[in-house]
């Protein structure tokens, strides 16, 4: 009896021990697993000898110009033309707030009625966030998958706008809308392709299990995130036609 007790104990202290490197279980299962470092190669850092590496080219048509002058005074007394010009540029960026004010005009007919320019139809509020925040927001958070704090960090100090993290979430919820029309399009093609490829890994929401689900072909992909693991649906229906009538709105 002693023995079994042991055998028993044995078993299950093993199976507590299971993760992704001593089992058949997935990656995805060990969120805070300990990543795998790189093997040193021996290798110098930077370029390798016999690569070939990119370096910046000039343009033709530079955003700014400025001439720089020859101060006369210091040349040897003499008679002068010029024959051109030795350029060089500086790649840069302008990270700044620009903020456009639209007035629009007021008239008044001499029986005391206004009438009021139209706005531009993106134009709703009195004070609102430009397309080009809205879309900087959006690749930053879903793109490059920064946190919503860092985001807001982000404006603040480089841009010095108060943007809140509420504010990041509408932004991703008005593009997400945006896209619906391209969502359908893509469950459209894959439901009529031929072949496609199924996947899914799992992933944190909200500190919750979540499975993001994958399908693909050689022209569309397209990903959904779902409480439960149904990759047997993807599996169970091998037609088209199934396949559009429960993924397809």
């Amino acid at each position: 009896m002693f023995e079994i007790l042991i055998l028993i104990i044995t078993l299950l202290a093993n199976r507590l021990n299971l993760n992704s490197t001593n089992s058949s279980k997935p990656p995805s299962s060990d969120p805070n697993r300990k990543k795998r470092q790189n093997r040193k190669t021996g290798n110098k850092a930077g370029g390798q000898k016999g690569h070939v590496g990119t370096t910046l080219k000039q343009v033709d048509q530079p955003d700014i110009v400025e001439v720089i002058d020859i101060d006369r005074r210091k040349l040897p007394t003499g008679k002068y033309r010029q024959v051109g010009f030795e350029c060089r540029q500086v790649f840069d960026i302008d990270i700044s707030r620009i903020v456009t004010e639209y007035r629009a005009q007021i008239l008044e007919d001499e029986n005391g009625k206004q009438f009021v320019a139209s706005f531009p139809e993106a134009v709703t509020k009195a004070v609102q966030y430009g397309t080009e925040v809205k879309a900087q927001s959006v690749y930053m958070s879903q793109f490059q998958l920064i946190p919503y704090d860092k985001i807001r960090d982000y404006f603040a100090d480089q841009l010095h706008l108060s943007v809140s993290a509420g504010s990041i979430f509408n932004f991703n919820q008005e593009a997400f809308e945006l896209l619906v029309r391209f969502e359908n399009r893509v469950k459209t093609e894959l439901a009529s392709s031929d072949v496609a490829h199924v996947d899914e890994t799992g992933i944190n929401i909200g500190g919750k299990r979540h499975w993001l689900h994958c399908m693909s072909n050689d022209d569309w992909t397209f990903y959904g995130a779902h409480k439960k693991k149904r990759r047997h649906r993807y599996e169970r229906y091998g037609h088209s036609a199934d396949f559009q009538r429960h993924f397809v709105p």
